[in-house]
């Protein structure tokens, strides 16, 4: 797994994802795959509700979780650590989970992971840079 140091970088890209949850399952919102050579420094993640009534979002970070393609394959449970966990968002209403004030940086093999407590109510958004050496 690979660390690029960050003052050696080359190359800078700011990326924006979005995704709105159909259902109630775990969905990969940001990974940054092993082997990658790239350190994604997350910026926002923004959790909006877009339904006229409270719905709860959780943002999980996963530590050594092997993901492909938008799916997740986690070997333990306990790779996963919340930044929120059950966060009841009201009607047309934002949380913000991380903000420049809070920015991490995701190593490889390493992903940010959301749920959303009722189908297509919460609209989940990432804003970071992916640094490469």
């Amino acid at each position: 797994m690979s660390n690029p140091n960050i003052v050696n970088v080359t190359q800078i890209y700011g990326q924006t994802n979005y995704l709105t949850p159909a259902n109630t399952s775990t969905l990969v919102l940001i990974a940054n795959t092993s082997g990658s050579g790239n350190v994604f420094k997350v910026n926002q993640i923004v959790a909006a509700n877009t339904s006229n009534a409270a719905a709860n979002a959780t943002v999980l970070l996963y530590n050594s979780g092997a993901v492909t393609s938008g799916n997740l394959v986690v070997t333990s449970s306990s790779n996963a650590f919340a930044v929120a966990s059950n966060i009841s968002v009201p009607a047309y209403a934002s949380l913000i989970v991380v903000d420049k004030t809070t920015a991490t940086y995701l190593l490889e093999d390493r992903a940010f992971i959301v749920q959303s407590g009722t189908n297509s109510a919460i609209t989940f958004s990432v804003s970071y840079e992916q640094l490469s050496s």
